[in-house]
Formats: C-alpha cells, structure tokens, sequence
C-alpha cells in the first residue's frame, strides 16, 4: 500500500461514516487484485458446477436420478470449501458466510448447516499488527489504560476485543487499576479487504442474475447494495457507540436488560471502549442453573425483548449470536444464599447485550404492516395476513392471493396452539397432506423475500433458535397473543369502525367451537367444497413437491418469525430425496 492511499484511508477514517460507500465501490481505493480474483475464481467455479450438473446433466433421462440424489453432498461439499476459503482469507467472506447460513429461504439445509459457527473460526490478528492500529488512534496506549491485555478475548471478521484497565480515578486511594473495560479494534487494513471483497461479490451478483428464476425473486445486486450498507455500518465505530447509546436510552428503566456504558473519551471511528459486561453465555443452561436462574425466564425476557425493539421501537439488534448476549445475576437484588438443598430456582438477571455495529431499523410504513402481521396471526384472520404480506412485497406479481389466505388459513388452523417443540417436530403425516392440498402454490411457487426483510428475518430465526434451547416447552403464541392484543389496545383511540373492531365486538362467535366456526367461516365466503386427491400422483409431479417444499420455509415467514419453525421444517424434510 503506497504512502498516497495510507493518507486518504486515514483521512476517510478521521470523518464519521455513514453507508455512502455502500452504493458503488470507490475506484480510487488500492484494490488487492489476487485476492479479488481468488473470489470470483471460487464463484465461477461453484456456478459452472450447477450449471453441468443441475441445470444440464438434470435434464438427461438417465443421469437425473444420480445428480437428484447426489445434489446434497454435492452442495456440501462446496459448502465445506467456502467455509475454508472463508476462514482462511477473512474479512467480508466471513461475513458472506454467515449472511448465507441464515438465507434458509434460497439455499438448502446442507449449505446453511455447513456454514453455521463461522462466528466461532476467525483466526486472530497478531497483537503487533493491531497495535500499530491502536496507536494511530489513540496515541500511547498507556497512557489511556493501566493494563492492556493482549490476549484477545474474542476475534470476529472485521475486528478483534481486547480486556484492559483504565487508570484509577484521581483520588482513589492505593488503587492500582481502574474500570475493567472491552477495548474493540478493526483488524488492519479492513478497509482495503471490504472495498476489494465487494466489487468481487458485486461481479458475482451480475452472473447470478443471469439464472431466471433467481432474476425473477430477487435483486441479487440490491441485495448486495443493503449487505454492504451494513458492513460500511459495522465499520463505523462511532456509529456503533450511537447505537449503544441509543438502546441504553430505550431500556433505561428496564428491570431486566442491561446495556454497556461507552467510553467517548477513548474511542474513535476504528477503536470502541465499552464496560466489561461478560458474564454467562445465553446458551449455558449449566451456568444459570447453578447460579438459581431459570433458562425459560431468560427465554421469555428474549422474547420480550425483541417484540418490544421491533414492534414498540422499530430499532433493533441484528447480530444476535450467542457470542452478543450474556445472562448476569443480579447482584443488587436480595436473593437467598440458600440450605443444604440449594437456593430457590428463579433469581433475578440481567440479559445483557453487546456489539451493536450490526442493527437494524424498522420504517413506519413496514412497521405498520408487521403489526398488522400481528393482529392477523393473534385473531387468526387468514385474509388480513394476506394483505400485509403483499403490502410488505412477500408474493411475486400475479400470485393467486385467494389460495395463499386458503393455505394460511389451513396452516394457523393446523399449528395454532402447539409448543415450540412440536412446532420443530410435526407429524409427517399431516405435513404431507398439507402438500397435496396445496400442491398448485407449490408448483407455482409465488413468493419472495423483500431485501428490507433480510436482517430482521436473520434476527428472529436466530432468536427462535435460542429461544428453543432455553425452554423446548415454551409456547410461541401465548407471546404472539399477549402482543396482538396490546396492539390492538395501541390502536383503540384512533382507529375507525374497521373490520378489526368488528372482530372484536363479535369475539363470543370466535370462541365458538373451532371445527363449527372454520364450516360457518367456509360457507360465508363460498368456500364450502369436497375436495378430492388422486391416489397417486405421477413421479414428476412428486419432484416438483419435492423442490418446491425445500424452498417454502422462511418465504411465507415475514414477521410472524413463530410460524416458520413448522414451513422450515416442512421444506427441510420434503427436500430429502
């Protein structure tokens, strides 16, 4: 890197950065060509692959059989070869990784389950390296803290956290150390990888959009215009101390989530100091147990909490991985140390997060729908679902809305009520069923994942993920009614005599037996009808099913987050051959 583009690199880094390079890569900036052209190397080859084996080979009587039932491993295989190249070069590629462990609505469960834990697999920077960036920053380190650990205590994509000491406040008294606190740095360079590494994957996104199908569902290159919005975001580490701020202001009276201080006097656009906050990890049930706090409680406060940040505040935390929240036992509150039984399970705790480079901010319009989505799900309301999700842009133009409300109606009917666990475990039977009656939608394939969706829709199905380990028992709909219904509260005042009103002025006739009230509803709408399945269907009919079914998940999802379980699973077990 020659002297010219160190100075506009620092210069850049001097001013607060706000997404404007996101749009169009900067073609003054030193672009690592070999790494460039590593990238769209491994690209060219995994999508010549697809198209010798799925696209052609597919097609060949006698080689269909093989490449259907082979397509898994295949898939695997390339997955397992990313994931190396991913770890092994760093920056966005690690990123790309986990953006595409999540996207269960465009890739099949062999990418996505080989692609999970890459949070986990980044290899740390040498200490000597990242001090050269600590000094540019900050001057003499030491003269800052009193100790500076130099070990990391986590190491991430674009950077790396340190634990360090600041010196002791002026009349502290034989006091060697002060505030412990995490110092994040960016890893050196990062700047120069994500420019390189974007306009690779911007020259990827072209050839992907040359595949039709893909073309007609989505904007890979918008797609990839909102993944870089949010690197540029994560980079900007003033940025991020105005998120953490900003959710210390939200939950400034809570009782139960707790939010690092920052400090502003050491931090910088590249360097972030926050409060020491570490404590239990969200996912050591061992740990909580032990210290007399009940894991569902911690489920049920998560939950809470995402509601709340998406519905009430329309700001959000979109990274939470394990690795981001931690559970700390609340040392302000009495609690009995307890007899030779042990104390009382149910100890008060604070859910703590951290690391807010990565959120997510809901518009008016979009949050007026996912509330809407809400009271659909709350009231059961099939036809009202519906229309939020084509107001959010969820079903490709044309799609045949009447059957889409018949099928969701079908589906809350089918999974209303039931706990998380048998969510994540339906009978095959009646998943199977539910494919023969709507097979037509299936062969069609109607829907979309809107980009505005991409963070939020990762946020949830992480947390659904958490939630599930918590408390397998927990029962999603008891949180989806208790939220529909304070909406509904919400909107008393101003709302007009619409059809909301009117369902609950005749909520007597909703609490009347459910198999009496879905025939009075079929009959009202004309929709009263026998309908008939062959005996069996032909084999090609059975592999459209099959495809098709491994794609539904997370394309029906939206907001309802909670209904998912049950369509991912229905696409995971449907796309086995």
């Amino acid at each position: 890197m020659n002297v010219a583009a160190i100075e506009e690199i620092t210069a850049q880094m001097s001013k607060p950065r706000r997404v404007t390079k996101s749009v169009a890569p900067d073609n003054n900036q030193v672009r690592d060509w070999g790494r460039y052209g590593r990238i769209l190397f491994f690209f060219a080859r995994v999508i010549t692959h697809v198209i010798l084996w799925d696209l052609l080979a597919g097609r060949v009587p006698l080689l269909r059989i093989w490449v259907r039932r082979s397509r898994p491993e295949r898939y695997r295989s390339w997955a397992r070869r990313f994931r190396a190249q991913a770890v092994n070069m760093g920056g966005v590629m690690i990123k790309l990784g986990q953006f595409l462990s999540s996207r269960l609505d465009i890739l099949p469960p062999e990418i996505t389950d080989e692609l999970q834990g890459l949070q986990d697999e980044v290899p740390p920077v040498e200490f000597v390296q990242v001090e050269q960036v600590l000094h540019q920053e900050l001057g003499d380190i030491y003269r800052r803290f009193a100790r500076f650990e130099r070990q990391p205590l986590a190491a991430a994509s674009l950077g790396q956290a340190y634990r360090a000491y600041l010196h002791p406040a002026a009349g502290t008294s034989g006091a060697e150390l002060g505030e412990k606190v995490v110092v994040k740095v960016q890893r050196p360079h990062i700047e120069q990888i994500v420019q390189t590494d974007l306009a690779a994957l911007r020259v990827v996104a072209q050839w992907v959009m040359r595949y039709g199908p893909i073309r007609r569902r989505a904007n890979v290159p918008a797609l990839m215009d909102e993944f870089a919005a949010t690197l540029w975001e994560e980079l900007d580490y003033l940025a991020e101390a105005d998120n953490a701020e900003r959710f210390a202001q939200m939950y400034a009276n809570s009782e139960y989530v707790y939010i690092p201080a920052i400090y502003r006097d050491h931090s910088t656009a590249r360097v972030i100091v926050l409060e020491d906050v570490e404590s239990l990890k969200i996912t050591d049930k061992a740990a909580m147990l032990a210290a007399s706090i009940n894991p569902a409680q911690v489920a049920d406060q998560l939950l809470d909490a995402y509601f709340y940040q998406c519905f009430h505040e329309g700001f959000f935390h979109a990274d939470p991985h394990p690795g981001n929240l931690f559970v700390r036992p609340r040392e302000d509150l009495p609690w009995p140390s307890g007899n030779g039984s042990g104390p009382p399970m149910g100890r008060p705790f604070w859910l703590i997060f951290i690391d807010f480079g990565m959120v997510g901010r809901i518009p008016e319009l979009m949050g007026q729908n996912l509330r809407k989505i809400i009271i659909s799900v709350t009231q059961r309301d099939a036809e009202q679902l519906t229309e939020a999700y084509s107001r959010l842009g969820f079903f490709l133009p044309g799609a045949d809305l009447t059957r889409i409300t018949e099928a969701q109606e079908r589906l809350l009917e089918q999974i209303w009520g039931r706990k998380l666990l048998e969510l994540a475990q339906p009978d095959p039977k009646e998943l199977e069923a539910l494919g023969h009656e709507f097979r037509d939608i299936l062969f069609d394939f109607p829907f979309q994942i809107p980009q505005d969706f991409i963070y939020l829709g990762r946020a949830l199905g992480i947390v659904s993920g958490l939630v599930s380990q918590l408390n397998p028992e927990i029962n999603p709909w008891y949180k989806i009614e208790q939220y529909g219904e304070q909406l509904i509260r919400g909107e008393q005042p101003t709302r007009e005599f619409t059809r909301e009103t009117l369902l609950e002025l005749v909520r007597p006739y909703l609490a009347a037996p459910s198999r009496v009230r879905r025939v009075i509803e079929a009959a009202e709408k004309g929709k009263l009808k026998v309908q008939s399945v062959p005996a069996r269907e032909t084999q090609q009919q059975l592999d459209r099913i099959e495809r098709r079914m491994n794609q539904l998940s997370w394309s029906i999802l939206g907001a309802a987050s909670m209904i998912s379980a049950a369509l991912i699973y229905l696409g995971r077990k449907k796309g086995k051959p």
